[in-house]
């Protein structure tokens, strides 16, 4: 197929984002006698599926992250800078970054996605996200600190409510981190504190649809929602969170859940940088592209991973996943690489190798290869894969042996408080809710058993 926008030379590749689409693009482009710049406001590439497990004392922050630089280190052509791109001049091909203007010939933009709060502002001052490894460091400070409150004198529906985790979203990371913090919960803490601590602990699941990973088999859903279950999580479905001020989460079912922690894992939209595409968004901000992931007006422009909005077959969009992020950051640097000869490959297509969700130890639901399984087969498969995509031997021998520390002794040994400022812990007494905010009267649910 002939490419009607080449025939210019091309010398400097940049890509905005080290993340999975971002990596996979330079390493394609590694050794080709191109100048390809790989712009990041980071210093190292983050596997964020596991950033749950960080989260609640499974494995250190550094198995998850290694360095740029370190894994660029054998790219002939492949160069690194760490800054924050602040704006595209797409018209004088340039990246803007807080550190100068840099040119280009052909761009690839993989900045990722950020937390969505659907503009509702007591979420955003309230809520705890889970994007970068300091949210996870945060969390796991927050978790083990407000156990350490729980132990102060205070009256049992105080302690109930400093001691209820409100995870919103019904989706993998949802899920996963739900059922790791039951777990860690019920086998770690619970040898550490005593019974009356322990048991005011309630971790409640909220997804506004009828069921919890949507994309999955009934079958699958239904029995990721029976382990939710049994490892103590409450699930409720069909309500959404309106509101949050503090101490109180308010649904929009009318129930009120006296806490003091939401974890919101509801949603993701496009990264900031999207601001400076002028195109019309699709939703959460994604950049419609053509089917050769560009820009329609910007043909030497690439938007890739959670960025791009493309349709699958049912014309659906395809969602925001690590694989998709990777496959497609291939695909834009193979056309960068085909573009000199006037050739381009076929139109991206997703090459759907099956998804996966863990549900604590032992368990887990995988629909792979047309096949659908649940258990400890899935679960293995889980651990298999998530250490194969881990970027470095160290790195999967760190998180293989905190695995088998976990698995073998129902023990995580990354229980640790750090940092001067683990963050503000909220009072013991449950405050009026915000005059200027738009909440429901409604009397308080006790989550109590």
């Amino acid at each position: 197929m002939k490419d009607e926008h080449a025939g210019t030379t091309i010398n400097r590749i940049v890509i905005i984002g080290a993340g999975f689409g971002g990596l996979r693009a330079a390493k394609t482009l590694r050794n080709t006698g191109l100048d390809v710049l790989l712009i990041d406001r980071q210093n190292y590439h983050l596997f964020q599926p596991l950033l749950y497990q960080v989260a609640t004392a499974s494995i250190e922050q550094e198995a998850i992250a290694y360095p740029i630089r370190a894994i660029i280190r054998s790219w002939d052509g492949v160069r690194f800078r760490m800054a924050e791109v602040t704006d595209l001049d797409l018209d004088r091909r340039r990246v803007i970054t807080e550190d100068g203007a840099v040119d280009y010939d052909m761009l690839i933009v993989a900045a990722g996605a950020a937390t969505n709060f659907f503009g509702i502002p007591s979420i955003e001052q309230h809520a705890h996200e889970l994007k970068s490894l300091q949210d996870a460091v945060d969390l796991r400070n927050r978790v083990l600190s407000l156990f350490e409150q729980a132990t102060l004198v205070m009256t049992d529906a105080e302690r109930r409510a400093l001691l209820t985790f409100v995870v919103v979203g019904g989706g993998p990371t949802g899920v996963e981190f739900a059922g790791a913090l039951a777990e860690l919960v019920r086998n770690v803490l619970g040898k550490d504190h005593t019974e009356e601590i322990v048991g005011a602990a309630r971790i409640v699941l909220v997804e506004m649809l009828d069921t919890v990973l949507t994309p999955y088999e009934r079958d699958l859903r239904e029995y990721a929602v029976e382990r939710l279950e049994h490892l103590g999580v409450e699930v409720r479905l069909g309500a959404a969170v309106e509101a949050m001020d503090g101490t109180r989460v308010y649904l929009s079912d009318g129930n009120v859940i006296p806490s003091h922690t939401l974890l919101w894992m509801a949603g993701v939209q496009a990264a900031s940088i999207t601001r400076a595409i002028p195109v019309d968004k699709e939703r959460g901000g994604r950049v419609p592209v053509d089917e050769y992931l560009r820009l329609v007006d910007y043909p030497d422009v690439y938007i890739v991973g959670d960025m791009a909005y493309v349709e699958d077959e049912a014309d659906n969009p395809l969602p925001q996943m690590a694989p998709i992020a990777i496959q497609q950051g291939e695909y834009a640097a193979k056309n960068i690489l085909a573009h000199q000869t006037g050739e381009i490959a076929a139109a991206f297509a997703y090459n759907d190798k099956g998804k996966m969700a863990v549900i604590g130890r032992g368990h887990a639901v995988a629909h792979a290869l047309g096949l659908k399984l649940r258990g400890v087969i899935a679960w293995l498969a889980w651990l298999a894969l998530h250490l194969m995509m881990l970027i470095d031997f160290r790195n999967r021998l760190v998180v293989l042996v905190n695995w088998a520390y976990d698995y073998l002794l129902f023990e995580r040994k990354v229980r640790l408080i750090t940092g001067h400022n683990v963050g503000s812990l909220p009072g013991t007494t449950v405050e009026a809710a915000p005059s200027d905010e738009r909440l429901p009267a409604v009397d308080v649910m006790d989550i109590s058993t």
